[in-house]
């Protein structure tokens, strides 16, 4: 899985962890997107998730939805 391949060199806590994994897992179901490590979408997605971590936000809500945004991508 992307996300977890782009957080295990990075110092977070386990809740830090688990709140972007949350937040990556729910952008991908709102895009209708399979977890695979050799999507190009969803690491790129996974990405964004982090950086949208490291600014503070915490709720894996918002982080989803602003980074389905942020990407300019649309759930169908």
């Amino acid at each position: 899985m992307p996300i977890r391949r782009l957080l295990q060199d990075r110092k977070l806590r386990a809740d830090e962890i688990e709140i972007l994994t949350l937040a990556f897992h729910d952008a991908l179901r709102s895009l209708s997107l399979i977890d695979r490590r050799d999507d190009p979408l969803a690491d790129l997605v996974a990405r964004k998730v982090i950086e949208i971590g490291a600014i503070g936000v915490r709720d894996p809500a918002e982080i989803s939805k602003m980074a389905i945004k942020q990407l300019g991508l649309f759930p169908e």
